[in-house]
């Protein structure tokens, strides 16, 4: 039984390495557009404009507010 929960513990381990890894991957790109002052804030803009219709899109699909 021991065994069983050795192999479960490692699933969250495993999905958060895996997570961690391909938001690091994605941010990689993007480092260097954030030594330029216009395109680091073209890009916060972008992130932040992102965020906000990913929100609004969501709240209006599940009827919150």
């Amino acid at each position: 039984m021991k065994d069983f929960f050795d192999n479960v513990s490692r699933y969250p381990r495993y999905f958060i390495s895996f997570t961690l890894g391909v938001f690091f991957n994605a941010a990689q790109p993007l480092v260097p557009l954030l030594q330029k002052p216009s395109t680091a804030i073209a890009l916060v803009g972008a992130v932040v404009a992102g965020f906000l219709f990913l929100t609004f899109t969501l709240r209006a699909m599940l009827g919150l507010g």
